[in-house]
């Protein structure tokens, strides 16, 4: 049975090495997730537990589904930093294992983050993902909206520049 928490900065430091299995597995697969291949573990790690003190301050939110004790995905909220933007956040970092995938659980990891926005406070959620990805995908599927592309906008894991679509959801009215 998978169970979806929110983790805190020593959790998150706890499950590093987890967490970077699961983001090699990600980019091994081509998905456009901000790294370049080939990416080595302790990198991969390092980078996780660099997040602990922004997750610490209340910065940034991280969901994790554990199957078993591991890691089967993933997924992170960043608040925005100024005073005019409160009500606004960034869903960034949606990854599940390739064996997890498929099962619904990107939606599940989409909907708690969603969930919990909502319950902060925070009515107005962004996101941006590779055109044309299984992520899109999700995003169309849970009523998301595209507002816009952008040609060349990142680098998929083989540095080739890929188009990135950007989406809104509003969670409640302003």
């Amino acid at each position: 049975m998978t169970e979806i928490v929110r983790v805190t900065a020593p959790e998150l430091v706890t499950y590093a090495d987890d967490l970077a299995s699961l983001l090699l597995e990600t980019v091994q697969e081509g998905a456009s997730v901000g790294f370049l291949a080939p990416l080595d573990r302790e990198t991969a790690a390092a980078w996780w537990r660099e997040r602990a003190a922004a997750v610490e301050a209340g910065q940034v939110g991280i969901w994790i589904a554990r199957d078993g004790g591991r890691v089967s995905g993933t997924i992170a909220l960043v608040r925005a930093p100024l005073p005019n933007a409160r009500h606004r956040a960034e869903v960034a970092k949606l990854m599940v294992r390739p064996s997890a995938r498929g099962q619904g659980l990107g939606a599940e990891l989409l909907a708690a983050v969603e969930s919990y926005a909502l319950a902060e406070g925070i009515t107005l959620l962004i996101l941006d993902t590779e055109t044309g990805s299984l992520a899109e995908q999700v995003y169309v599927k849970a009523s998301w909206t595209e507002c816009g592309t952008v040609p060349g906008y990142a680098a998929d894991p083989a540095g080739i520049l890929k188009p990135t679509t950007f989406y809104y959801k509003e969670l409640a009215a302003r």
